[in-house]
C-alpha cells in the first residue's frame, strides 16, 4: 500500500468516525499569535505543547530554518495576512539548536540532486542566471543571527504595523525549553 493510499484509508475513518470534532475551531487564532518555526520533525507535537498551544490558539507558518529569506516572499506575506487578517498582534520567530538549515553544505545538497536525476544543466542555468544557488541553500551559519536577522526583516517590513511585539527564541528539539533571543516588549 502507497504512503497516499494509507492517508487516504486513515482520512476515511477519521471523518467516519467523526474524530474532527474535537479540532473544531475558529480560523482566528484565541491568543492572537503567529509562530514561524522550523519544519524539523521533532517539533511537529513538541513546538505547541511546550508553548500551551492548542488547536485554535495560534498560527503557525513552518520553513526550513525558521527563516525570513526575502522581505516580500512567502513566509512575511503569511505573517503579513495574520496580523491584517486574522488580528494577530505578535509574532514568534523559533529556530533551534541543531538545526540542518545551520551551515548546510550546499555542494551536498546540489550533488544528492544530481543523484536524483537534476541535470547539471539545469543546476548551471541556475548559477548563469545570476541566482547564488550555493547561498540560497545555505541557510545560515548562526541560529541566533539568523533569528535575529528575520525578527528585524519582519520588524522593519514597510507593512508592519506599529505595536506588534516580534520575539526571536530558540527552542531545544528534545526538552522543549525555551531561550529568549529577543523580547519583543523590550524593542
Amino acid at each position: 500500500m502507497s504512503k497516499l493510499d494509507e492517508i487516504l484509508e486513515f482520512n476515511r475513518n477519521f471523518v467516519d468516525k467523526k474524530e474532527y470534532k474535537q479540532y473544531v475551531t475558529s480560523k482566528n487564532p484565541k491568543k492572537k499569535i503567529v509562530i514561524l518555526s522550523c519544519m524539523d520533525t521533532r517539533l511537529t507535537d513538541l513546538l505547541p505543547k511546550a508553548l500551551n498551544i492548542k488547536n485554535g490558539d495560534a498560527k503557525i507558518v513552518k520553513n526550513a530554518g525558521a527563516t525570513v529569506m526575502h522581505p516580500f516572499g512567502s513566509i512575511i506575506r503569511s505573517i503579513i495576512v495574520a496580523i491584517y487578517e486574522f488580528e494577530t498582534d505578535e509574532v514568534l520567530v523559533i529556530g533551534h539548536p541543531g538545526c540542518g538549515m545551520c551551515n548546510l553544505d550546499t555542494d551536498s545538497l546540489l550533488e544528492k540532486a544530481i543523484n536524483r536525476g537534476i541535470s547539471k544543466d539545469s543546476i548551471d542555468t541556475l548559477f548563469n542566471s545570476g541566482i547564488d544557488v550555493k547561498k540560497w541553500l545555505h541557510g545560515f551559519d548562526s541560529v541566533e543571527e539568523s533569528i535575529i536577522d528575520s525578527v528585524n526583516l519582519i520588524k522593519n517590513h514597510p507593512l508592519m504595523p506599529k505595536g506588534i511585539a516580534i520575539h526571536g527564541l530558540t527552542i531545544h528539539p528534545e526538552t522543549g525549553k525555551l531561550d529568549v533571543i529577543i523580547n519583543g516588549y523590550n524593542t
